[in-house]
């Protein structure tokens, strides 16, 4: 969803500008003005995609029910991020199948927010393994539940909601008061999706073969679920850590400094190349679930 991270990417310049030179800290700026900022830009960025959503939804159906079925199937397949998801982590998975750990730090770098130059292959499996576990959440089940609960327009409004919290939601310099509003309103809509998620992974763990292991999957879960400063972020990687037997997490470098994190799973065996094949073979068949699952939904809310 470009447009949305151009109107984001426009209002954090319209609103924040830049930080003056001397002002870099942001105990030397005015914290609550800033939050108030961010609120704004959160509020315009949620109404004018809610308005976008329903005018590109509602408009085609007033010309023919079949286009408007054409556009509104359409909208929904741009929500879901399965195949981007896939697409760009197997190009992690085929660098490091041909020995080049600089093409493979190259691929890493456009799907995590860490420094990747640092990253041996091990580390760079690890850190594409992590991605795909953590977005499955919110790159998948999440926009799949809202667009069943309230067409491709819920769905984009809660893409709306991520993709603010993946440019501001940040606990840095610029982004520490001004991203918070956009951070909180990305934890509360990921909650209940977050452990659905984790259930659909554990699940699909049955029907994947004997490479994982869905009681142990389970454990792992209960145990490391909240091994995150996010409530929802190992939530799924716990889940994923525990089906394929290895370790996530643990000390990472974001923007030149080493973030302090605890562990999640156990070193069952050590972490792989394959792993990024099993992870999205792990997805794909927790997807599956997901789309009955909401199959099943809106089933119901069709019958209420």
């Amino acid at each position: 969803m470009k447009w949305i991270g151009s109107l984001i990417a426009f209002l954090d310049r319209k609103l924040l500008g830049e930080i003056p030179a001397d002002k870099t800290d942001p105990s030397l700026r005015d914290g609550s003005l800033e939050r108030r900022k961010g609120a704004l830009l959160a509020v315009l960025v949620i109404l004018i995609t809610a308005a976008a959503a329903g005018a590109a939804v509602v408009l085609p159906y007033k010309i023919s029910v079949n286009l408007g079925i054409i556009v509104e199937a359409v909208l929904t397949c741009y929500v879901l991020a399965m195949t981007s998801l896939r697409k760009e982590s197997m190009k992690v998975y085929h660098e490091l199948r041909k020995c080049d750990t600089e093409g493979a730090r190259k691929a890493v770098s456009m799907i995590v927010g860490r420094d990747t130059s640092v990253l041996d292959n091990k580390g760079i499996t690890k850190a594409a393994v992590e991605t795909v576990a953590e977005n499955f959440s919110d790159g998948v089940i999440a926009p799949m539940l809202y667009t069943a609960l309230g067409t491709p327009i819920l769905g984009l409004v809660y893409k709306s909601i991520n993709t603010m919290d993946s440019m501001i939601g940040y606990l840095n310099d610029r982004y520490m008061n001004f991203g918070t509003v956009a951070a909180k309103l990305d934890d509360a809509v990921n909650y209940i999706p977050a452990r659905i998620s984790a259930l659909l992974m554990i699940a699909a763990c049955y029907i994947c073969g004997r490479e994982f292991d869905g009681a142990r999957a389970f454990r792992i879960w209960r145990r490391d679920r909240y091994n995150h400063k996010s409530p929802n972020a190992a939530q799924t990687e716990s889940a994923c850590a525990g089906a394929l037997g290895i370790q996530l997490a643990g000390d990472a470098q974001y923007f030149g400094r080493i973030v302090h994190k605890p562990y999640i799973g156990d070193p069952v065996r050590e972490i792989e190349t394959e792993d990024i094949v099993r992870v999205n073979r792990l997805m794909t068949a927790a997807s599956v679930l997901g789309v009955l699952m909401c199959i099943a939904l809106m089933l119901i809310v069709l019958k209420l």
